[in-house]
């Protein structure tokens, strides 16, 4: 199938409904809770991060961010509460545009020494093996293949696979239920590849963005869209009382930050930056000024793997 790129109505779409919740009514989301955007009216404060200063690493990968005087973080554009751009802002806003920008500050990087740089799940390996990004921060799942094309720090999150679907539909309950159901995904993502298996006989469609797959479900070309539930939760919350989620996780998903996989000394600051912030706090106010607002409740981060 040929890929398609997000529409400027499907962005509209959804930048519409973004504003609308944070504006409207008490009627939830994902979990029936209010939802507001991510630094709007009625949410949490996000933290403020301290610059670090005379911050010195044998990283390649640093030196190169030193001397052209800014980092370059990969992320995502179209999932809220996530990793969201406002096309009429151009400001993101999300946890993972929070965990990067924290980490930025940790490698003595201000908010306006960072370039965003919108890098879709099907080319991530590539950006970060060619150097495009300095980082990547976007709901990215380690796993043991990817380990051999790039390098991970934390997880700092655990999300798991699960089905977004109409409010009004019934018939599906769960991952048992999706045969001969047409359930969307995005290539590159490991939900996409976890539907795909004959054990569910579902007919997935495969596209390039969430919130193309999120349109082709609003306007019934599809039955589901399927990926992590801390993704799915935000699409629920943009478009509250049209879209809910099932509730039943069938996979673990492990999000790590992405870099050079030769670049240990890297990882190592990047981990040290998550763990020094869950420790003091930080971590948490981030979730709860921006996941935290579609419905999706606070758990602990699972413990960082060094390797």
């Amino acid at each position: 199938m040929k890929l398609r790129k997000v529409t400027a109505a499907s962005a509209a779409v959804l930048s519409l409904a973004l504003a609308a919740t944070a504006c409207g009514g008490k009627e939830g989301s994902a979990g029936d809770k209010q939802s507001a955007k991510p630094g709007g009216e009625g949410a949490p404060k996000l933290p403020t991060y301290t610059v670090a200063k005379d911050v010195n690493l044998d990283s390649p990968t640093f030196k190169e961010a030193k001397k052209r005087g800014k980092i370059i973080i990969g992320s995502k554009a179209d999932q809220p509460y996530l990793g969201f751009e406002d096309q009429a802002t151009k400001k993101r806003s999300g946890f993972d545009i929070e965990i990067a920008k924290l980490v930025a500050a940790d490698l003595g990087f201000s908010e306006d020494q960072i370039e965003w740089k919108t890098v879709d799940s099907g080319v991530r390996e590539t950006a970060i093996s060619r150097g495009q990004v300095d980082y990547y921060v976007g709901t990215y799942t380690i796993n043991d293949k990817r380990k051999k094309l790039v390098g991970f720090a934390g997880p700092y999150y655990k999300a798991g696979a699960d089905l977004l679907v109409r409010k009004d539909d019934t018939s599906i309950t769960g991952k048992d239920s999706v045969k001969g159901k047409k359930v969307c995904s995005i290539v590159g993502s490991t939900p996409l590849q976890e539907i795909k298996k004959p054990e569910y006989g579902a007919n997935v469609v495969e596209l390039a963005k969430y919130s193309d797959c999120v349109q082709q479900l609003l306007t019934k070309q599809v039955d589901a869209v399927t990926t992590d539930d801390s993704i799915l939760k935000g699409y629920a919350a943009a478009n509250s009382g049209k879209l809910k989620v099932v509730g039943k996780p069938f996979t673990e998903e492990p999000y790590g930050v992405g870099m050079n996989k030769d670049d240990k000394v890297l990882r190592e600051a990047v981990n040290k930056s998550l763990k020094t912030h869950i420790e003091d706090g930080t971590y948490k106010k981030i979730y709860e000024a921006t996941l935290g607002l579609s419905g999706s409740h606070y758990v602990e981060p699972p413990a960082i793997v060094r390797y």
